[in-house]
């Protein structure tokens, strides 16, 4: 039976977040078949709904059953300016017509990919720590020093995870602290690595290794809060700890490059950026262990032909995911279907009107994501939900200043 697939509106909506704002993609046919995608503006990227709405017209009247076809004209349309949130506009629209595609089918958007090889997924508890001490008050119980650090350590095993992600902390007469130049906080444009840093950081992570116990893998994501020189310092000072990675965000593959020869750890990195061509020259100078790869961004589709290219240099991926639960599930379908996956990243704690907001949350059991079969992403936003949470004006890395944060 087949039914009609046009697009016959496309509109962007958004709801607070706590601290940030959630955005969101709708796309509907003329048959009244709804298909969504999340992205986001608080990650560095204003004015990503801006470049969605005013796309939206050349995408009206098309089938949903031709997203190659729509991104590729979106592309066209925008070549000159390509990346930076105009990509990310591409992908929002890319992953609400493959939402879209799913239902028109009547299956699992794994099932565009090629189908799912996994049926759960292992994840990492990222933003550990971070959340509760930097993004006060809006994920609770809050942290402000050692016992709070030990306490949300001592959750791990109990709630079954086996891996989680921190950031740079160090603490002054046990008061917690962040330490985040590289988003402003403090400000200090130099990306310096003083002594304090580095024995505060150790001492983090010891307490945390203290308390997980030994079977929990720990990854530290520096993100771009340091130079080749201050990385390398870090590097030196937890040499003989057990990471499971370390994950930093450095522009010139060859200084990537450079770190990664230098590292006693796995190197992660590339979280934030765009389409295969930005990708190629950190995996032709072998400069990482794992690609991050940001789906919202790319959008799904493309980001499995980045994946791709990772798996031609023998290099495995894992997902950028810090955002709402529809972020997650569009994740766990690229995770799930994606051949060369390392591991997922899952934001455990949550703002605490999140579940009001999406049909569906993700189910963990025993440290993984299982894998949804409902149609589409396993998950829409709820309008009436969203309506009630208006979205605010001082969000994301822009809203930055009142609190400490990581991101």
């Amino acid at each position: 039976m087949s039914k009609s697939t046009n697009i016959v509106s496309l509109e962007t909506l958004s709801c607070s977040a706590g601290w940030r704002n959630y955005y969101f993609v709708k796309v509907v046919t003329d048959d009244g078949l709804t298909g969504w995608s999340e992205f986001d503006e608080g990650f560095g990227s204003p004015g990503v709904g801006a470049v969605i709405n005013e796309l939206s017209p050349r995408v009206i009247g098309h089938s949903v059953m031709q997203h190659e076809r729509i991104r590729e004209e979106l592309f066209c349309a925008t070549r000159p300016g390509a990346g930076g949130v105009v990509g990310q506009a591409l992908g929002a629209i890319e992953n609400a017509l493959l939402d879209a595609k799913a239902k028109t089918l009547g299956v699992p958007c794994y099932q565009l990919l090629g189908g799912k090889i996994r049926d759960q997924l292992r994840v990492y508890w990222s933003h550990f720590v971070s959340w509760r001490a930097g993004r006060i008050p809006h994920y609770q119980p809050i942290i402000t020093n050692q016992e709070g650090v030990r306490e949300i350590s001592r959750e791990v095993g109990a709630r079954g995870f086996t891996a989680l992600k921190t950031n740079i902390w160090r603490y002054e007469n046990n008061e917690i602290k962040g330490w985040a130049p590289g988003f402003g906080s403090p400000f200090s444009p130099e990306l310096n690595i003083d002594r304090k840093i580095l024995t505060g950081l150790r001492e983090h992570l010891e307490i945390i290794r203290e308390e997980v116990g030994p079977d929990v893998d720990i990854l530290l994501d520096l993100n771009f809060n340091a130079k080749t020189e201050g990385y390398l310092k870090i590097l030196r000072a937890i040499s003989d700890l057990d990471m499971f990675w370390i994950e930093l965000d450095v522009r010139d593959p060859d200084a990537l490059s450079y770190i990664r020869s230098q590292s006693p750890h796995p190197i992660a990195s590339c979280e934030t950026l765009i389409g295969t061509q930005q990708f190629l020259p950190y995996l032709r100078r072998q400069a990482l262990d794992v690609a991050i790869i940001d789906a919202p961004w790319n959008g799904v589709w493309q980001s499995m032909k980045i994946a791709a290219i990772a798996e031609a240099h023998e290099v495995n991926v894992a997902c950028h995911n810090f955002y709402g639960h529809l972020c997650t599930m569009m994740n766990a379908h690229f995770c799930a279907a994606v051949p060369n996956l390392r591991i997922m990243e899952v934001d455990i704690d949550r703002i605490t009107w999140d579940q009001e907001l999406f049909t569906h949350v993700p189910d963990y059991k025993n440290g993984h994501l299982i894998v949804p079969n409902r149609p589409g992403w396993g998950t829409e936003p709820v309008e009436e939900a969203i309506k009630e949470y208006p979205p605010i004006t001082s969000h994301g890395l822009m809203g930055r200043g009142r609190t400490q944060s990581q991101t």
